[in-house]
């Protein structure tokens, strides 16, 4: 018990599961203005997610790199399989394709965040918004027509 205690530390915890929510919140954003099936709330929870799978091993495993290795795996494709959640094919159309990438890169937000590694998580997040905002003009007119006439 007094293990327990003693290893009992909030804070260091809270920055990096606040930082991991805080990156996340504009990928969520974007998400919920384009009316995505994912959006403000599921990308923070992701992210938050991530970050505290890795939070909660870490310490325990740090002796045994293959554990926490084992945990990332398991992060990754848990994400992955809600990121094909998010994809639908519909008649001649995929939608979701890019709600489910930036679902798993929010998962690497997280995980990066988890790590101490808040200038990856910070690259992550700057990448997707770029991504979001800056290429998303030039995606041809007749494929968001398409997804719209499919929902």
């Amino acid at each position: 018990m007094s293990d327990m205690t003693d290893s009992f530390a909030i804070l260091p915890h809270l920055l990096a599961l606040s930082i991991a929510y805080g990156l996340a919140l504009p990928i969520g954003w974007n998400r919920e203005q384009a009316e995505r099936s994912a959006g403000i709330r599921t990308f923070p929870l992701v992210a938050v997610a991530s970050c505290g799978f890795v939070q909660a091993v870490e310490t325990m495993m740090a002796h045994d790199p293959a554990a926490i290795a084992r945990v990332l795996e398991g992060v990754i494709a848990g994400i992955g399989f809600l990121g094909g959640g998010a994809i639908l094919q519909q008649k001649n159309s995929v939608r979701g394709t890019a709600t489910a990438a930036s679902l798993w890169v929010t998962g690497a937000v997280g995980v990066a965040a988890g790590l101490g590694s808040y200038d990856v998580a910070v690259v992550l997040t700057a990448f997707t918004l770029l991504t979001f905002w800056v290429l998303a003009p030039l995606k041809p007119a007749e494929n968001e027509r398409d997804e719209d006439d499919a929902g």
